[in-house]
């Protein structure tokens, strides 16, 4: 069964296992029903023989009570003179009373018994002799009887039995009738239940439906623009469905930045190549005679070489970090790799005036040329904004358990609906400015932040920005202080 449940539609399977589950409650509470009617109405006939087997007794009492002799009463034959058995007898009610007297047992039988006798196993009786009421079921003609039995008793003494029957036919008939209706109120029961299982299976499982219809077209058409509109948002498909959306946003997402990513990649390979070739054009035309062309055109042609292997590089290390690569840490002073930066920037400041502030002694646990690439990247953004006569300030902060490093420009800033976007790969806030503008500064690869922002990621770190166009820009990274004190130093 379990395969065949695993060919069958979710829809089906749900309503077959709802029909099942109904069919065994229905059955339990069927059956249940059934034992209990069987008991009420076997324990009915069960209190009308005993009720019926007390009249007998107590009209024969009466009878006895007047006689002088009740034993010489027996003996001498007149038993008809006693209450006829017939008397008690009802229709599908048999009464027969059998009395000991001296000369052996005496019956007297109710009409509607004939010429037949409840039969009476004789252990039963034995049991009856000794004072005990006892029931037993029997049959006379086919039909089934229910028997009471009970001792004829006078003055203290037993003096025969009272055996009343009755007839289990119409109880046998009712219990028929009502296992023939609670099986047909089973039947049309679970047919409803299908029929409603399905109908409500088809309902809750249309938005599934949905998005399985949306994933295919997505899927054949390649439109991640697509999103399922829920019909109750806040049920469990319609989680599933915002689920969903949220997936193909992101999905739609990286598809677009890939694109962005190839685009870019694309063009700032075609650029140096593009002046390489142009250059080489230039030699093979005649430049070559001229020293001073020749040595402008080779000069391109080497910055355009070292622009597309530091692209590259760059390339290469975001492939690694993508990879999950980790770095090799150990104990870094962070405040003399700051120091060689501040002194390295000095030399690329073109006309930018690169300022040391507060900067403690600190300790981190890293690789102290990463951390050493981080920050020259910070500060060669900040240069390249900030125009000439601009300044660049550097500081470092220990604030347990972590420390402060910031890289603060006077440049033009950065507008508020950049910065969620700034450490995007190759994005650039403004792209004509970052490859040379009014500032001078080359643009670089574009690469530059996001690099930057992963290793700080992968120094257990976080990197903050805040800007205000116009006014400069402000980088602060956090890094997990391994060692620091308050000593304060000056950059010479």
């Amino acid at each position: 069964m379990a395969s065949s449940l695993n060919v069958m539609s979710i829809r089906l399977r749900l309503t077959i296992w709802y029909v099942l589950l109904l069919a065994v409650i229905l059955g339990i509470f069927s059956g249940g029903l059934y034992v209990m009617l069987s008991y009420s109405l076997r324990n009915e006939v069960d209190r009308t023989l005993e009720t019926r087997a007390k009249e007998v007794q107590n009209s024969i009492s009466a009878a006895l009570a007047v006689q002088s002799d009740p034993r010489g009463f027996f003996s001498r034959g007149r038993l008809t003179l006693l209450p006829a058995a017939d008397t008690f007898a009802t229709p599908g009610v048999y009464v027969q009373v059998q009395f000991d007297t001296t000369g052996g047992p005496l019956i007297s039988r109710s009409d509607n018994l004939g010429d037949k006798a409840i039969d009476v196993p004789a252990a039963a009786l034995a049991r009856v002799k000794q004072g005990d009421s006892i029931y037993v079921n029997s049959v006379i003609d086919s039909v089934p009887l229910r028997v009471y039995i009970s001792p004829l008793r006078f003055r203290d003494q037993t003096i025969g039995e009272i055996e009343v029957a009755q007839s289990l036919r119409g109880v046998d008939e009712t219990l028929r009738q009502v296992a023939t209706l609670l099986a047909g109120g089973i039947l049309t029961g679970l047919a409803l239940a299908f029929l409603v299982g399905a109908f409500l299976g088809r309902n809750a499982l249309t938005p599934i439906d949905r998005v399985t219809q949306t994933a295919r077209g997505i899927t054949r058409a390649g439109d991640l623009t697509r999103r399922i509109e829920p019909t109750y948002p806040q049920d469990e498909v319609g989680r599933l469905a915002a689920t969903f959306n949220e997936m193909l946003g992101r999905i739609e997402e990286l598809f677009r930045a890939q694109q962005r990513f190839v685009a870019d990649v694309s063009h700032e390979l075609r650029s140096p190549l593009t002046a390489i070739r142009g250059n080489l054009d230039l030699l093979r035309r005649g430049a070559a005679d001229d020293p001073e062309a020749r040595h402008q055109a080779l000069a391109a042609i080497d910055a355009e070489s070292e622009r597309m292997q530091r692209l590259v590089s760059d390339l290469l290390l975001l492939a690694r970090s993508d990879e999950g690569v980790t770095i090799q840490k150990q104990s870094v002073e962070l405040d003399t790799i700051l120091l060689d930066v501040y002194r390295e920037a000095r030399v690329m400041a073109n006309g930018v005036k690169v300022c040391l502030g507060h900067e403690d002694q600190a300790q981190v646990m890293g690789d102290p040329d990463r951390l050493k690439q981080l920050f020259l990247n910070l500060v060669d953004n900040a240069i390249k904004y900030t125009p000439s006569g601009g300044e660049v300030t550097l500081s470092l902060d220990c604030d347990a358990p972590w420390v402060r490093v910031s890289v603060a420009d006077t440049g033009v800033g950065i507008p508020a609906h950049d910065l969620p976007r700034i450490f995007d790969r190759f994005y650039r806030v403004d792209k004509a400015r970052a490859r040379g503008g009014s500032t001078g500064a080359v643009g670089g690869t574009g690469l530059g932040l996001a690099i930057a922002k992963w290793i700080v990621e992968a120094h257990d770190g976080r990197v903050e920005v805040q800007s205000q166009v116009g006014k400069g820009t402000t980088f602060t990274v956090w890094l997990p202080l391994e060692y620091a004190n308050g000593a304060h130093l000056n950059a010479s």
